[in-house]
């Protein structure tokens, strides 16, 4: 009985990808942006708490929300196969209820916050769950990927000034891009599989001009970050941070030049430092 638990949970543990943290830390970084820029670098600490503990939950409740819906078509993707729904480990029901129960933690954490925030967690649901069904009619997945991933920004404002200034669509505007930039290299590793299975990405979309693509949109996204320094007086830190991101950004390029599949994953992966950069600058410069 306490060896099938175990099991269990560890099965659970892994639809929820506890193992591959990757995903909290690019869902992580921009919540952080959002609270240090509404507080001036001041965030209360009960609401830093609850949006550092509903990033690891929501995560955790798309990761299985996305294999729930991938789950005929996870099998036959050579990166997804071994996943726990698509492997046979966990059955759809169980997955559903999981959702389920994360979805509930999560708004039992957001219902200790503003009713404007209540109000943006709804739509942010939403969101998440429409996500992973985009790409069966779409090849702009990557871009819902973009507003699910930058919707915690708007919530950091309403939770911790209970408004939502202009300034704020600048940061969520670059994080938007920021997400079509280093998901489209995550597609890029699933592309051939993608296109034999009929699922849809930009990847596919841009072809052989995806490499370009992934530039102009980190690009995008660097332009909207210096500007946004400009408009709230951020100092030098802030702009050190930006430069390494920039960093960061050139050395994905140079990841991606070939396309190789392992390579155009340690690119995606290598996203999380970039969203540390820009965390590490801000954080500084409101010191």
């Amino acid at each position: 009985m306490f060896e099938r638990l175990i099991d269990r949970l560890t099965q659970y543990a892994l639809l929820m990808r506890i193992d591959r943290p990757i995903g909290t830390f690019l869902l992580l970084w921009p919540t952080l942006w959002g609270l240090w820029l509404a507080s001036a670098g001041q965030p209360d600490p009960w609401i830093l708490t609850v949006f550092i503990v509903g990033v690891f939950v929501m995560r955790s409740a798309g990761c299985v929300i996305n294999d729930f819906a991938d789950r005929h078509f996870d099998s036959h993707v050579e990166r997804t196969r071994t996943r726990p729904i698509a492997a046979g480990r966990v059955t759809a029901t169980e997955a559903l209820l999981l959702a389920l129960v994360l979805g509930a933690m999560a708004f039992a954490l957001v219902l200790t916050l503003t009713r404007l925030t209540i109000v943006l967690a709804l739509v942010g649901a939403v969101l998440v769950a429409w996500y992973p069904f985009t790409k069966r009619f779409t090849h702009f997945p990557q871009f819902v990927l973009g507003a699910a991933f930058s919707w915690s920004i708007p919530m950091a404002f309403a939770a911790q000034v209970n408004s939502l200034p202009s300034i704020l669509w600048w940061l969520v505007a670059a994080n938007l891009f920021w997400v079509a930039a280093y998901d489209t290299m995550y597609a890029m590793v699933d592309r051939d599989d993608d296109i034999r299975i009929g699922v849809k990405s930009t990847a596919i979309l841009f072809g052989r001009y995806d490499r370009v693509m992934c530039g102009v949109f980190q690009a995008l996204s660097l332009i909207l970050l210096i500007d946004l320094g400009v408009r709230q007086g951020l100092n030098a830190y802030y702009y050190a941070g930006v430069t390494a991101a920039a960093g960061f950004a050139l050395y994905q390029q140079l990841l991606i030049r070939e396309r190789a599949r392992r390579r155009c994953f340690q690119a995606f992966l290598n996203n999380a430092w970039y969203g540390a950069a820009i965390f590490v600058g801000m954080a500084l410069s409101y010191l």
